[in-house]
């Protein structure tokens, strides 16, 4: 029942909120906090999370009420991570796949909402897709990344990308791993299957990035694996693979 809800959810709202953000961008309507924007994929993101029946509990949430934007580090099992983290963020964009950037309407609504497609298998179009995230960061959104690149089967944590540390030193702004736990029992990868139940999101300890370099970058990418890894031993008993951590050293170039 819940999957036919959501299914049924997301087939009339992604039309209605999503014609809503391209009408506003082709009248001229601006980018800034609180408007359209900002409020069109939160309300939708929320419409989903309640069909699916989640309850959503929030730890440390102080650490995303800034008025300041940063950068969110978050794992990812289920495409619930993501309305998850879009119904209780405030500003955002979110880094995404291109494959999804070629959905109708939903596309055309993500890039008028300033969401940033990623095209992940070639380098020079994602460091340029990158770029386009610290202006929207300098414009006072916050960025949402997924440094595993893909959705996983289970929640321990595996290997980084590094695009989004070359993001958090070039932004200049802090990072601030996140766990999202209960995602993984909602909607697992490979199935359409929705199930209720509780999500668990902890933004962890900020990670300051002022003064630092591009050669900074596996470092942070380390440190935000070793955080997060951590994080789901002390929590949820889940241990990752410490092969999968970003090396200790700075690579010369990837």
């Amino acid at each position: 029942m819940r999957t036919v809800l959501v299914f049924l959810t997301l087939v009339i709202m992604t039309p209605f909120f999503g014609l809503m953000v391209i009408v506003a961008a082709l009248v001229g309507v601006k980018d800034a906090e609180g408007s359209i924007y900002d409020n069109a994929p939160r309300w939708w993101a929320r419409c989903l999370v309640g069909a699916a029946g989640i309850r959503v509990r929030l730890h440390n949430e102080e650490r995303m009420r800034t008025g300041s934007p940063r950068i969110y580090v978050s794992n990812h099992v289920s495409w619930f991570d993501v309305l998850t983290l879009a119904a209780v963020l405030p500003r955002y964009k979110f880094v995404g796949k291109a494959e999804l950037f070629r959905i109708p309407v939903f596309g055309r609504a993500a890039r008028a909402a300033g969401m940033i497609a990623i095209e992940r298998e070639n380098r020079k179009s994602a460091f340029e897709s990158y770029r386009v995230a610290a202006e929207r960061i300098r414009a006072g959104a916050s960025v949402v990344v997924f440094p595993e690149g893909t959705r996983g089967r289970v929640y321990a944590l595996r290997q980084f990308k590094k695009g989004p540390f070359v993001l958090a030193v070039a932004a200049g702004v802090p990072i601030v791993p996140t766990i999202a736990h209960g995602t993984l029992e909602v909607m697992p990868r490979d199935s359409f299957r929705v199930r209720s139940g509780v999500v668990d999101i902890h933004f962890l300890e900020p990670i300051d990035t002022d003064g630092l370099t591009y050669e900074d970058r596996n470092r942070l990418s380390r440190e935000s694996w070793q955080r997060m890894a951590d994080a789901m031993h002390e929590l949820y008993g889940i241990d990752s693979d410490p092969n999968a951590a970003p090396p200790r050293e700075s690579a010369a170039a990837d």
